[in-house]
């Protein structure tokens, strides 16, 4: 059987034709852990999840604890940006705080399985090495509201106990699906700045 179609080699993708394997693979961790925590979430799992085979994943991260930091610092830097998008740098600390906070929320309430993979992430033992990763991390927005001016007005504990005064919460609420009116919102939003600062 002949064709009078001319031959075309297939082209092989390039560029941003690319599949994202390294993507594919956080993407399907954060949404196993979202789902049934770290003990679903093998490195066999995840590379199944994500249609690759279980090496691949092992070409992007050399261990499961590579991954789930490079999760949660794209997990972090991706809600940072959110958090940020509607803060008015010329606003007082108490006014970016409450947007800071009502951007947190309503960015995971849109995506609430990254909620669930942060609140499963910060019941983990992956927490305090996951948090000094973030807190070092040079590209992250919330992070860079960390002057010494705003300092000033934090109550004196360590950074990690202030992230869960009072910007955790909001994680935590988006992440267990309650749905709150933007009253109640506020109120809890001023109590996490009452319960960080000595303003």
């Amino acid at each position: 059987m002949t064709s009078t179609e001319p031959y075309r080699p297939v082209a092989t993708p390039t560029g941003a034709e690319k599949v994202d394997r390294a993507g594919a693979v956080r993407r399907a961790l954060r949404s196993l852990v979202a789902e049934h925590g770290f003990h679903g979430a093998s490195m066999s799992a995840v590379a199944k999840r994500a249609g690759v085979a279980t090496g691949t994943a092992y070409v992007h991260y050399e261990s499961k604890e590579a991954l789930v930091f490079a999760t949660y610092l794209e997990v972090k830097r991706e809600l940072g940006t959110a958090a940020m998008s509607a803060v008015d740098p010329s606003a007082s600390f108490h006014e970016r705080f409450l947007t800071m906070w009502f951007g947190i929320y309503r960015h995971l309430q849109l995506e609430p399985e990254r909620a669930r993979f942060l609140v499963q992430v910060d019941s983990s033992p992956f927490a305090r090495p996951a948090h000094q990763l973030a807190m070092s991390a040079y590209d992250d927005p919330i992070m860079a509201e960390a002057t010494p001016e705003t300092l000033a007005l934090l109550a004196p504990l360590p950074l990690d106990i202030i992230y869960e005064l009072g910007l955790a919460p909001a994680i935590r609420l988006a992440a267990s699906g309650i749905e709150l009116d933007e009253t109640a919102l506020g109120l809890i939003a001023n109590a996490c700045w009452r319960a960080m600062t000595t303003a």
